[in-house]
């Protein structure tokens, strides 16, 4: 059973930091990709950032240059450093992992609050 646990979450004001953590536990390999995903209230989930086992980082035109995506893959875990942050990246941020089987597995959320 794969389990991905995050953390990192909280309240911040416009301008502040945080670093979201996702730790994937389980009878795990390898891992092809990581990424972060943030749904907002009244919003579809969106793909913040993904990074593949290969090194390659993919970002939303929205978070570019504020948002930095790293994983470590010997701890299966993904890190998301978020500087810069705005009231509109309010969201719950969550963590997905694809696996080379093809299955995908979410986390359970960690909830983002930036205050003006």
């Amino acid at each position: 059973q794969v389990q991905l646990v995050e953390s990192g979450g909280g309240l911040v004001q416009a301008g502040g930091s945080l670093r979201l953590s996702c730790a994937a536990s389980g009878i795990i390999f390898s891992i092809n990709v990581m990424g972060w995903y943030r749904q907002a209230p009244g919003k579809q989930r969106e793909l913040v950032a993904t990074a593949t086992n290969g090194g390659s980082t993919n970002y939303a035109d929205s978070v570019k240059g504020r948002f930095t995506i790293s994983r470590d893959n010997a701890k299966n875990t993904v890190y998301l450093q978020m500087n810069s942050l705005k009231p509109e990246d309010t969201a719950v941020y969550y963590c997905k992992i694809n696996l080379p089987s093809g299955r995908a597995y979410w986390g359970q959320g960690t909830q983002v609050t930036v205050s003006s």
